[in-house]
Order: C-alpha cells, then structure tokens, then sequence
C-alpha cells in the first residue's frame, strides 16, 4: 500500500516538515538496509548508544528523501528533502502503523478481517510459522516478520498488510509491565493466542500474576482467546475468564474446550487424541519433543477455531516441519561461502536475506539461487518485478533461477544480475551444474520447500567430517548490547577478534562487528589483521603483537600496531624513516601491573619526548591491561591499576599536547568497574558468551555450540574394557557409542575415563576410556531412542563450555581456542 508523505505528516502529527510530493512504500529503521531509498521513509530513532539522526546525511547522498525525526534540521541545507519533526519518532512510527492496521477492518465481502495476535514466554515464534505453514492453503497471509514482536518490530509488521491479505498473523513479545498496550492497540486481534507462560522475562514483572494481566492486554478486544489450562494455577486461571472474553482452552489435566486424551510418543513421531464436542478426534505430528507438541496442539486449537475441517487439520498436520529459524552460513566448495534460508521463501524473507549475504559477502562475489516464490494472492509478474528490483539494487553478481515460474518470467528478470541461468527443476541443476561455476562465491539459497534445496545445500557443502562447531550470529549480536547497555553512551568498543575470535571465525566475526558499527578491532598478529583487510573488512584494528617483520604488513594494510618497549618503537620509527612516513597511528601500551608487555611509569616521558621529536607517529590510544578485574579479592590492586594509568595518561597527553582514546576495561571490568571506563572498554570473552564477572543480570547468549554424531553403538559385557590402554574397564553390561570427535579436534585427553560428559537425547553420558585422536565413547545405557548418527552436544546451550573448562582443570579460554582448524564452523542468524 501506498501513502504520501503528506498523508503521514498527517497521521503522525508532525509539527514541521518541507512536504515536496512524494509516493512513500517503504519503512526503514536502519540505514543498512535500504534498498529502494526514492519510496522509503526512514524513522531516525535514536537508543542509548545509536542514533539515527547521525546517518541522516548518508542516506541523503544514497538517495532517501523523505526523514522523521524528532530534531530540527536546516532544510536550506538539504533542499528537496522532507523532514517530518516530531516529539517522539517510536511513537510517531507505531502511529503510522495503528492508521495502517485500522484501513483494514473489514475483508471486501464486509466480514471482519482475522488477525491472529500471538504472545506467551515461549513458542511465539513457531506457532506463527506453523500457522502460516498450515493455512497458507486457505488464506492469503501477512505475518510478522521471522521474531519481529518488540515496540518496533510490530508496526514494521502491521505495515505489511495490503490489499491481497485476509488473515494476519503476529507476534508481541513484552518484557515489563506497560509495555502490551501500545502493541495491543497496533495489532488489534480479533483471535489471541497464548503460547503458554514460564519463566522467560521474569525480571521484570513483580509476579506471576502481573505478567500474565499484561499478556490478556493483548486481548482486550478479541473475539475469541486460545490458551492452554495447564500452565494456569487455579487463581489464574480465574484472571483468564475474567480479562477475555470467549476462551477457547485446551488442556491434559483439565476440563477443557479440547481436551487431551492420549499421547503417543513413537520414535519419529506423535499420536495425539483429544476429545472435541464430545467426539474423540486425532492428528498426527512428525516431532515427540513435549515442546513440540505443545506448539502443535496450540495450532489446532487455532484450527478448529476457523473453522478448519477435522479432515483438513489431519491431513496437514502430517506435513508440517521443524522451522529452521536460523540463517547458516558454511564453508562451501572451492572456497565458497554458503548460506541456506529455505524455511521459507516469501518476498520480505527474500529481501532479509539479501540484506545478511550482502553483510556477510562485503565485497566478494555473490549469488543467488531462487526457487519459484510461491506467495498466494500476489500476480506472479508482481513478485518476479519486485525480485528483479531487488537483486539489481543490491548488485547481486549472478541469479540462478530454478523452477517454472521464475522460467516463465525471464524477461522480468533479465538484467536483474550479471549472469543468469535458469532450471526447470532441482534434479535438472544438480545434473546440469559444473563444480567449477562457483569459485569464492557467497552463495545464497533460497528455496520453498517443495523445491528440496536441500539436495544443493549437500552438493555445495565442503565435504568434512561430522564434527561441527555452530556460531550463533545472533547470539554475539544480543552479548555485544547486553554489554553496550552498561556503558556511557559516548563510550567505544574494541571488540577482540584474536586467536581466530576466540575460535570463532574472524572474519564472518568481525563482519558481524563491522555491521553492528563496534569502534575498533584488535588482533594479536598482524597476518590477522592481513586476513580481515583482504576480506573487506574496513574497521580500525590494532595489532597487539608487531614485530619487525611485520612492518610492511602495517603499512600496506593500514593496521594499526600496539607499541609496548623502546626497542620495537626505535625499529618501528626507522622503518617509517625509510618509508617517508610521517604521524603513523599507534596505540601505547603502559604496564600498570600485569608485568607482561609495556612500558614502565617511568618510562613515559621518555616515550612521549621521543613521539614528539621524531613524528613518525602518531598516538592513537594509551591502555594497559587490568590483571584480576574479575575477582573482589584484588579490587584494591585493581584501582590502583586504574588510578597509576590515569596519571600517566595525564602526563603523556600534557607531554604531547593532544589527547588520545584511553582505555583499561576488560570484559569483567565493564560490569564490575563503570567508573573506569575512560572513552573506550575491550570486549572479549563476554562477546562470545562466556561471563568473567559472574554478573548474573547480564544473563549472557550461548555463542558456541560443539556437536558431533554416533558413528557406532554397541553392547559391552561386564569386565571387558573399551579404548586405549584397557583404561574404560566397564563394571555392568553397557550400551557404548563411539563419536567422531577426538583430541585432534579439540577435545582434550585429560577428558577421558569418566571426567567429562556429553549432551545426547536430554542426558549426560559419561566418557569412557581414553580419548583418541579422532573418536571418544561414551557409555549410553539406559538413555533410550538414541541411533547410530544421532547429534551429540560437546559444549553448548546443554553443556555449557565452562563445565568442560572445570573437567579439564583449565579455563575456557583454552577450550574455545583448542578448537581445531578442521572443525567445520557453520554460523547461524536469527
């Protein structure tokens, strides 16, 4: 749907604007993700630590015209542009989306337009995704998103809706109390849904009860609500009827609109028998996890409430699927980059996918292979236009099209990218396509499921073993905030990208860190820094170990070296003499106590005089490093630290006569110590999940996740002996299972004969005997409905990585970047 900026001015109430005719399609929150700036209205909000008022300028020289924002700008300076002023730009955006929602009340044929409202502490996600999976057969639907249910996220989804759609799906996700009605009053449901209620954001509600009566805000006004009784205590369960109107209920344990009879776990699926209207009824699913059926059952639920046939709900509910709700991106053949978004294939998924390849590729090559788009109620030359527009906004280099109805648009589609190839099927590309055609590619796939793109993802994925690590993009992304949230504003961060990210991955890391605009970068050698700079990557990055030879790495790849002792600043200072190069940046190193590199306290007048005298170089920084930050035994130590850097920082500037960026914090201290967070904090450990401080708020995401799989499972009699040196004596008849992860892959020796556990089928199973190079077994018994190639987590969300530092008597440090090379990481995107 199509608005002037005039009408917005309007519905906005905005107080001054310069209002040249323009035709407004798009909303935009980030200035990264534009792609039609001529349509698109960009709402400069501004957080504690981005503001967008501060991109207003660049998005001007890419084309954006039309601004709200909530400060005045001389539009003398800017002639042609709108700006829209306004006292507050969230709420003038949620504004816009409330008009938006209430155009659509009624469906042409009068009846009232369903939308679905979704909220609940867990499971929000896929039960909109089910949803939209079994029902897309009977309605043209708009949903929110993949996890867009915040204070912004929802009016970005409402606005979705237009002419084409009669049912709506979204979610609205609350974490404190007064934060439902403004959603509430943008989604508007006509059914509510509520997933269930646990612990997730219990912070920030006083009590259960209060958390739940600002859930029902969501309800107010819908005809009919969906919730499941067991979750309810019995005063609860009063609070239900009292705040919304019709309930719809299901329960195992009480009387309830659908209630559950029976349950039959099998081993790749579900059998659920409830009784409805006094009939009994059953469907069956393909998941026997307790969440998973849940999720199902609050599905049907919905089903019967639209009047879905019981024949109908059977018949598809055999056919959902997990929804993969992560991005992955992998190592692919001939050193391409992969990354597989086929859970869906729609054209706002489409567009979100383009954005994380064009931030994960930079620079390099990209492309992308399209299943047809199988969007109901949109005209097929609508869709392949708007892909076509897409592509050739984001200069994608090459468009693989596989299908018969992307075939049959070809004209459309034919200057979209560089190079274009077409396939009537699947089966006819894997045939068809050569190896060779992909070379340092970022390949995007995105396929509808029918399409089994799949059978490519196998095809173009390196050939490694079955031992993986999993880096959680998204994870990093809410570490590095739940940090940023603790810091003054106008502080900087240097995130640490050594020793591989921590085992991480640097470059896919530091792109992420480049996308989320972090300050600096540091490395510890200066082929690291090297890597980064030929993947593309732009940020400043100190290296905090140059040496001699280095050097000509540090100028041709403007890296910016850590100068901690005379003698590597003299050989630096004759290098740049020889160069011709003058004011080089560096970053000075004062040891304070940590006695392992820098200069001494005394030293800095000397170090200053030499800068001064000589100016090859030009001081960037001055840090030191904090010894014990994480500990209360040594806060004492810790602030004299703090205060032996401030003075010689006071000294050097004076000296000097400029200042520089001063920085000491740590990871730990960035919680433990505010007051010493100078103009910029180094974040390390924490980024990558891992809380040093011990600071339970912080309440940090898992970031690496270690799986490997059974490669045999056997029975073992009593008295005999498994591995190695007959180490693994077995004392009781035994279900073994050796798994392909050994020492040569990161998994410590020291690990072995009964100190260390894996993650299989929701239990600990206990390592027996010695590890070996390339295998470890693992004693299963009694752990049931396990097969050989089942996952088995190492460390992760289940087994978090500091248990496997305390089994291995060391920190986690060393268990992260132990990690070896050959270990696949794939990296995943909310």
């Amino acid at each position: 749907m199509i608005y002037s900026v005039q009408d917005i001015a309007t519905i906005i109430s905005a107080k001054e604007s310069v209002l040249i005719p323009r035709r407004i399609k798009y909303l935009a929150i980030d200035s990264r993700k534009i792609v039609f700036p001529k349509e698109t209205i960009f709402f400069a909000i501004k957080s504690t630590r981005n503001d967008g008022h501060d991109f207003v300028k660049d998005l001007i020289e890419k084309g954006v015209e039309n601004f709200v924002v909530q400060v005045t700008f001389n539009t003398k300076d800017f002639p042609g542009i709108n700006f829209l002023v306004v006292e507050n730009v969230v709420l003038a955006l949620q504004s816009l989306a409330k008009f938006h929602r209430a155009s659509f009340l009624k469906l042409p044929d009068g009846n009232i337009f369903p939308v679905i409202g979704i909220t609940g502490s867990n499971g929000k996600t896929i039960v909109k995704e089910w949803l939209y999976e079994l029902l897309n057969s009977s309605y043209h639907i708009v949903r929110s998103p993949r996890s867009y249910n915040s204070q912004i996220g929802v009016p970005l989804s409402v606005w979705q809706i237009n002419e084409q759609h009669n049912l709506a799906i979204f979610e609205a996700g609350i974490s404190t109390v007064n934060e439902m009605d403004s959603l509430a009053s943008i989604i508007k449901p006509t059914i509510g849904v509520l997933t269930n209620i646990g612990e997730a954001h219990r912070e920030g509600f006083s009590s259960n009860e209060e958390k739940l009566l600002e859930k029902f805000k969501l309800f107010k006004h819908a005809s009919q609500v969906i919730a499941p009784l067991d979750c309810f205590s019995e005063s609860e369960q009063h609070l239900l009827k009292l705040h919304c109107s019709v309930v719809f209920t299901w329960s195992r344990n009480h009387q309830a609109n659908l209630q559950i009879t029976k349950e039959t776990v099998a081993q790749n699926h579900t059998s659920i028998t409830a009784q409805l209207n006094g009939l009994l009824e059953t469907i069956i699913i393909p998941f026997n996890d307790r969440v998973s059926i849940d999720n199902a059952i609050t599905c049907w639920c919905v089903m019967i409430v639209l009047g879905i046939s019981q024949e109908a709900i059977q018949h598809r509910m055999l056919l959902i699927e997990p929804v993969e709700m992560r991005m992955q991106l992998k190592s692919g053949i001939n050193q391409c980059f992969l990354i597989n978004d086929s859970y869906s294939n729609d054209l706002l998924s489409f567009s979100m996918a383009l954005t994380y390849l064009q931030q994960q590729a930079a620079t390099q090559k990209t492309t992308v292979i399209l299943s047809d788009i199988l969007q109901a109620g949109i005209p097929d030359e609508v869709i392949y236009q708007q892909v076509a527009n897409e592509l050739k906004q984001r200069k994608i280099h090459r468009l693989i099209g596989i299908g018969q109805k992307i075939s049959q648009h070809q004209a459309l589609l034919k200057n979209a990218a560089a190079e274009i190839l077409f396939f009537s099927t699947t089966t006819t590309f894997l045939q068809e396509a050569m190896s060779h055609w992909f070379n340092r590619d970022y390949i995007l796939l995105k396929g509808a499921r029918v399409f089994e793109f799949e059978r490519i993802s196998k095809w173009l994925a390196q050939q490694q073993h079955q031992t993986v690590m999993e880096i959680n993009l998204s994870a990093i992304v809410y570490n590095l905030k739940a940090y940023q949230k603790k810091l003054v504003p106008a502080t900087m961060v240097m995130a640490m990208v050594k020793a591989f990210s921590y085992g991480s991955g640097s470059i896919e890391i530091a792109r992420l860190l480049e996308f989320h605009k972090v300050n600096y970068l540091a490395v510890a050698y200066a082929d690291e820094g090297v890597a980064l700079r030929k993947a593309g990557i732009g940020l400043p990055i100190m290296v905090m170990s140059p040496d001699e030879q280095s050097f000509d790495d540090l100028i041709n790849f403007h890296l910016e070296p850590e100068i901690f002792s005379f003698p590597i600043y003299q050989a630096f200072h004759q290098y740049l003499l020889k160069q011709a190069v003058n004011s080089f940046p560096i970053h000075i190193k004062l040891n304070t106590g940590m006695n392992r590199l820098g200069f001494e306290l005394s030293d800095v007048a000397n170090i200053a005089s030499s800068i001064i005298q000589h100016q090859t170089m030009q001081v960037i920084s001055v840090f030191s490093h904090l010894v014990a930050s994480e500990s209360n035994e040594f806060d004492d130590f810790t602030l004299a630290q703090a205060n032996n850097f401030s003075n010689a920082c006071q000294e050097l500037q004076e000296k000097l006569g400029y200042s520089f960026i001063k920085h000491i914090s740590n990871t730990a201290a960035i919680f433990r110590y505010p007051s010493l967070q100078y103009n910029m904090v180094r974040l390390g450990i924490g980024l990558y999940g891992v809380d040093s401080a011990n600071a339970k708020d912080l309440q940090l995401q898992t970031v690496a996740t270690l799986k490997s799989t059974i490669a045999q499972i056997r029975t073992v009699a009593a008295g005999e002996t498994v591995g190695y040196g007959r180490n693994g004596l077995i004392q009781y008849n035994s279900q073994i299972a050796t798994v392909r992860i050994g020492y040569a892959d990161g998994f410590d020796r020291r690990l072995g004969n009964g100190r260390a556990s894996m993650y299989v089928n929701g239990q600990l199973a206990p390592v027996v005997g010695n590890v070996c190079m390339d295998m470890t077994m693992i004693d299963i018994t009694g752990i049931h409905n396990l097969n050989e190639g089942d996952t088995v987590e190492v460390f992760g969300t289940h087994l978090p990585v500091q248990k496997i530092a305390d089994w291995s008597n060391t920190i986690v440090y060393e268990i992260l970047t132990g990690i070896s090379q050959r270990v696949k990481r794939v990296y995943l995107e909310e």
